[in-house]
């Protein structure tokens, strides 16, 4: 996915920004930059990649060349970032956290219409945030450029803009898929996806964008350049799996959804008679961990730690680019305390199951060690569309996920016409379908969070929240 800062003030911001982006690295893995902007010296900008190095570590040696009162900064799992372009506009820095799926068919136009080239990078794509600026650049003013390039976009769009005044321009996606918040302190302001990020750093809560919302902001004020829209389709998965334990979204903390969400599954499996005996109900590390602490809270089953994940030298299992040394990492990441799984049953949460790949390996690991049973919980339904809007859960088809292929190998294409069955583990298609994914991966049982009760958890209006993956509605 990915995630930005941005900060205004009537003093230097470069540690802020800083340390500001770097508390957004949980959200990308790929690349990051920063770019800063000083009223007599013009712009500073530098990207580097972040596969194989922290971005603190990967941007410390930078500091020193950097300065100034206003910058923008990222982590990105797509393409180099932020960028800086001179058009009819001016030359401005830009940064972009969405999905493109028409980024082809946009390109084309442009060719089409008389452009004549784009920077290519290595793959022979063309850089998602450069389309982006390109649209924009397609009218007259910001405001109108934002509008019309998140209008042709199919996916979704936020973004920051910092310009030769010093002033930065936040966009908030069209339907709010991500939150952007401003925080503020005595000097200026700042723009940020995490609010917990800014409050490390001494700024407290001022404003939460809306829907499709545009805002300028300087060092002493920000106001509305185009109005918060009327309907908002923020992303689950923001507290589901995504978002930092401290941060909070709509006003919904992150760690507080995640223990009322184990607590009604929990809740739930009791009433419907299926809730196992276990010696320990243990999270799968780390956002797992939560979700489990309120399944073992409610059943009153013993919490524990049965494996620890060794992070020192490897903070993302995902890290790597190359998906086989994905999955070796992942399994050297897991660390077991053997007094703890031998001759145990354990009932573990995982914030999701989308392939299943990593989850199998994990329940083969806990068998090896000598546990006697292994029960898998969901902290959300079955996983049946890849993300079009944010890129979680993306694939290059849908029948990479876990869910859609177990139906697939159970009834073909027919299965696929009956997709809300296979969700419902109360119908004969639904419990087939967690008995196969069972015999497959190892687990003694299988169950996932239904669909309402993720949403009593989130706490907001169903209406609001995306739930795309689940159900593929809109």
């Amino acid at each position: 996915m990915g995630g930005f800062f941005g900060a205004v003030s009537n003093r230097d911001v470069v540690l802020d920004v800083f340390f500001g982006v770097d508390y957004h690295s949980h959200l990308g893995t790929r690349r990051a930059g920063m770019i800063f902007c000083d009223q007599e010296t013009g712009f500073q900008r530098e990207i580097h990649s972040i596969e194989n190095v922290p971005f603190r570590t990967r941007f410390e040696d930078d500091l020193p060349g950097f300065h100034g009162t206003s910058g923008i900064g990222c982590i990105s799992d797509t393409d180099p970032q932020p960028l800086l372009v001179r058009s009819h506009l001016g030359t401005f820095g830009i940064t972009t956290v969405g999905a493109i799926n028409n980024a082809d068919e946009l390109v084309e136009e442009f060719f089409e219409e008389g452009e004549k080239q784009f920077m290519a990078m290595s793959s022979g794509k063309v850089n998602t945030t450069e389309l982006v600026a390109a649209l924009i650049n397609q009218k007259d003013d910001f405001v109108s450029g934002i509008k019309y390039a998140q209008e042709r976009i199919e996916g979704s769009l936020t973004l920051l803009i910092l310009n030769t005044d010093g002033s930065i321009i936040a966009a908030r996606d069209a339907m709010g898929r991500l939150p952007v918040l401003i925080g503020k302190d005595a000097d200026g302001f700042c723009i940020a996806f995490e609010s917990f990020a800014y409050h490390k750093l001494g700024y407290v809560d001022e404003y939460e964008l809306g829907p499709g919302e545009i805002v300028k902001v300087c060092a002493d004020e920000f106001t509305t350049l185009a109005p918060a829209g009327d309907k908002m389709k923020i992303c689950a998965f923001l507290w589901v799996y995504y978002g930092y334990p401290n941060s909070n979204y709509e006003n919904v903390n992150v760690e507080v959804m995640r223990y009322r969400n184990g607590a009604i599954m929990a809740r739930d499996e009791a009433a419907r008679g299926m809730l196992p005996e276990v010696d320990y109900v243990a999270g799968v590390p780390d956002s797992g961990i939560p979700h489990a602490i309120g399944f073992s809270t409610e059943s009153k089953m013993p919490f524990g730690r049965p494996f620890i994940k060794y992070t020192p030298t490897w903070p993302r299992s995902f890290m790597p680019s190359n998906q086989d040394i994905r999955n070796r990492v992942a399994k050297m990441k897991q660390i077991p305390v053997p007094e703890l799984i031998n001759g145990k049953r354990l009932l573990f949460v995982d914030d999701s199951i989308v392939r299943g790949t990593q989850l199998g390996e994990t329940v083969s690991f806990l068998y090896d060690s000598g546990a006697a049973e292994v029960h898998m919980r969901s902290a959300c339904p079955p996983i049946m569309f890849s993300c079009k809007y944010l890129s979680f859960s993306s694939s290059k088809s849908d029948m990479e996920l876990i869910a859609r292929r177990t139906i697939q190998k159970l009834e073909g294409d027919e299965g696929q016409q009956h997709l809300d069955e296979y969700a419902d583990p109360t119908t004969e298609r639904g419990a087939c379908m967690l008995r196969t994914i069972c015999e497959e991966l190892g687990f003694e049982s299988l169950s996932y969070q239904s669909l309402q009760g993720m949403l009593d958890a989130i706490g907001i209006d169903p209406e609001k929240v995306c739930t795309y993956c689940w159900n593929g509605k809109e």
